[in-house]
């Protein structure tokens, strides 16, 4: 019998375990959440491979954060890493010979750009202190990036869909539907509410802004 998989992730919010869960879910695959669990009891089952006490398992080290993966003996971390293991098993990481580096490469940019940029606008002075103690940093920060690092990450989402390696499309990579598509999808929808919201504010800098109504177009033709 398989081993199944196991995500290992805080219930409340989707955080970086939401792309995991995408795929397991474009893929059908079976696998238990602990974000599944009564709340207490989620908190509990993270926590103990986070505590001081906790040293490791069959070969597996500590890790810093979640989420995690256990699958068999196996557990991994790292949003990035877990899905570069869970891509070719979920068929999500293209047929070419080395199309699970290209693919990651653009993962780990879709992470950068539209997930850990945006945290620090949120947290611009510590991770620890709540967003009314920084508020005021927060606010400069998130007008400097939208005016400087939005439209740069926009404008090379646009360059990568109009490449000759994406040629006809619809995807990243193609004809071929990957998990980067979905790391994309999941970084990028977001921006699209406050957008449209604050449009007048904010259209004179998104040079790019259509590429966002472009991945979603694409998204719901994948549904549809």
């Amino acid at each position: 019998m398989a081993e199944h998989y196991q995500l290992i992730y805080y219930t409340g919010v989707p955080g970086r375990g939401e792309h995991i869960r995408l795929a397991f879910e474009e893929a059908g695959a079976s696998y238990v959440d602990t974000a599944a669990l009564p709340i207490e009891k989620c908190r509990e089952t993270v926590t103990a491979y986070l505590n001081d006490n906790y040293r490791g398992e069959q070969g597996n080290p500590p890790y810093y954060a979640p989420p995690l993966l256990k699958h068999g003996h196996l557990v991994i971390s790292q949003t990035s890493n877990i899905l570069m293991y869970l891509g070719p098993k979920l068929r999500l990481a293209g047929s070419r010979e080395n199309d699970i580096y290209r693919i990651n490469a653009h993962a780990l940019t879709a992470l950068d750009g539209l997930s850990n940029e945006v945290h620090d606008c949120h947290h611009p002075i510590g991770v620890e202190l709540y967003y009314e103690e920084q508020r005021e940093e927060s606010l400069r920060r998130s007008k400097e990036w939208i005016k400087n690092r939005l439209p740069k990450h926009l404008s090379y989402w646009e360059k990568v869909l109009k490449s000759d390696e994406c040629g006809q499309g619809p995807w990243l990579m193609g004809s071929t539907f990957t998990y980067a598509d979905l790391v994309l999808f999941q970084a990028s929808s977001p921006l699209l509410s406050p957008l449209s919201r604050q449009s007048r504010i904010w259209h004179p800098y998104l040079i790019s802004f259509s590429i966002l109504q472009h991945i979603c177009r694409r998204f719901l033709l994948l549904v549809s």
